[in-house]
């Protein structure tokens, strides 16, 4: 069962991530501020689902490690502290602060500095987290590892 946990739930969270940030690129781009709002609201209290899916994920993480030293869990284990860090320095207090902004019509330099740097950290996130996932395929024996 833990695999399968580990699996959905880094699988759930990646999934959420780019969806959060799809939809935040694609409503600022072509939607209304009233829609850009909505998508604000909608990821902050999405957060309060991702948030989870991210620690059950670390959790089970380590918990599959176990006490195991190879290359492969070495750098998942390694990104795991800078997805953590970006999530929770960075993405989190961008989407609070995108939802209060937006909430009160306040679109302007703030709101668009802090868009700016969550369009830049979600990605960063989304390609560890891809990396982790590749890895973890590997580990189960569902994709091979290509050479150093």
């Amino acid at each position: 069962m833990p695999p399968l946990v580990h699996g959905l739930a880094g699988t759930a969270a990646f999934v959420t991530i780019l969806v959060f940030w799809t939809t935040t690129a694609w409503s600022e781009l072509f939607a209304d501020l009233a829609t850009v709002t909505a998508v604000k609201q909608t990821i902050a209290w999405g957060l309060l689902l991702l948030v989870p899916m991210i620690a059950v994920t670390g959790l089970s993480g380590v918990r599959l490690a176990g006490g195991a030293k190879t290359p492969v869990i070495a750098a998942k284990m390694r990104r795991m502290p800078v997805i953590a860090a970006n999530g929770v320095l960075v993405l989190v207090p961008c989407a609070v602060t995108l939802a209060v902004l937006s909430g009160r019509g306040d679109f302007g330099p703030t709101f668009q500095a802090v868009q700016a740097l969550e369009l830049l950290a979600g990605p960063v996130n989304l390609a560890l987290i891809a990396r982790n996932i590749r890895d973890g395929l590997a580990l189960a024996g569902r994709r091979k590892i290509a050479a150093a």
